[in-house]
């Protein structure tokens, strides 16, 4: 098949270099990160050297927005910009986690939609495509003017627990933490061949909420909340407590896409009901976080490098998806 953008390129910023590397390592074609220096100056600023030619080739930049949000930002458009000067053929900006997106509305007057802000960032920086993972709302990917695909970790983490407990377990119910993610924990049970119960609250402020129903039967059961990222762990402990005290569920599993972990949420998911929280590698555990034994990771690494694979080749990632 012949290559319609040059040869594949692939560099990594510094957000997220282990899941990097091992996305490199699985691409036949690249085999290794190109050879790249993604710096700081003492007063803060990004500086990128880029070591192999780009001109012509098919560039892919593996970059995770997490925290330090800004500065892993900022350190993707200038790595853009540097492609883009140095006359690479087509550029995609790998965004395993996409920072910013939960603002992605007015929510009260005179709010700004700082992830509509972000993809106009990418995009004028000079990204001719995105490739990233469970979006926090679906609808940021019409925020671009330029192709977005957003991969689905729910089969990462499906596959997972059909290996643990079994396809139709019906020992097992999937448990949404809130109504707005009923579609995405939906799609996982059916995933799962399990039912649906969900956490009806009330968030009073950001980053806290209280419980106020559960709707579905979880007696006696064994129960997954399925979320898509999981920050200061609030509303996840909130709600496996409600699952517990107020429902009456036996064990308690966590798992979500992405896990930004702010603080305190090491010490409450120790502290909480949960007897093991499963993330996706999209971002790294904090470095800054004691060692949790609760806190496990399933890598992206093959799904990613089959998507750059695939869109390199220019052959349909639709399969992925399924």
């Amino acid at each position: 098949m012949p290559q319609l953008h040059g040869d594949i390129k692939i560099f990594a910023g510094n957000s997220n270099l282990p899941l990097a590397e091992a996305i490199a390592k699985l691409i036949p074609t690249a085999g290794r990160l190109s050879n790249s220096v993604v710096k700081h100056f003492a007063d803060g600023e990004a500086s990128v050297s880029l070591y192999d030619s780009v001109r012509g080739a098919d560039v892919f930049l593996i970059q995770s927005t997490c925290k330090p949000v800004n500065d892993n930002l900022m350190e993707l458009l200038v790595m853009i910009d540097a492609c883009k000067r140095a006359s690479a053929g087509r550029i995609t900006a790998v965004i395993p986690y996409f920072g910013y997106a939960r603002q992605d509305r007015k929510a009260k007057a005179r709010d700004p939609i700082s992830a509509k802000l972000v993809a106009n960032l990418i995009a004028s920086a000079g990204a001719n495509r995105v490739l990233t993972m469970d979006l926090h709302a679906s609808q940021i990917q019409g925020f671009f003017d330029i192709p977005v695909d957003n991969m689905l970790a729910a089969r990462l983490l499906a596959d997972f627990y059909i290996h643990k407990f079994g396809r139709g377990n019906t020992d097992f119910m999937i448990v949404s933490p809130d109504v707005g993610s009923v579609a995405r924990a939906r799609g996982f049970a059916e995933l799962l061949g399990l039912n649906l119960a969900i956490i009806d609250k009330r968030r009073e402020a950001a980053n806290k909420s209280e419980v106020m129903n559960i709707i579905g039967d979880v007696a006696g059961k064994n129960v997954i909340l399925f979320d898509d990222m999981v920050d200061t762990a609030g509303s996840l402990c909130n709600a496996a407590r409600a699952l517990r005290e107020l429902g009456g569920a036996k064990e308690i599993y966590a798992c979500a896409s992405h896990g930004v972990l702010s603080k305190p949420a090491v010490e409450r998911i120790e502290d909480s009901c949960i007897s093991a929280l499963r993330l996706v590698d999209t971002i790294p555990y904090p470095h800054d976080a004691p060692v949790s034994g609760k806190i496990h990771y399933i890598s992206s690494d093959k799904l990613f490098a089959e998507a750059i694979s695939r869109i390199h080749d220019e052959v349909s990632i639709s399969p992925l998806f399924r």
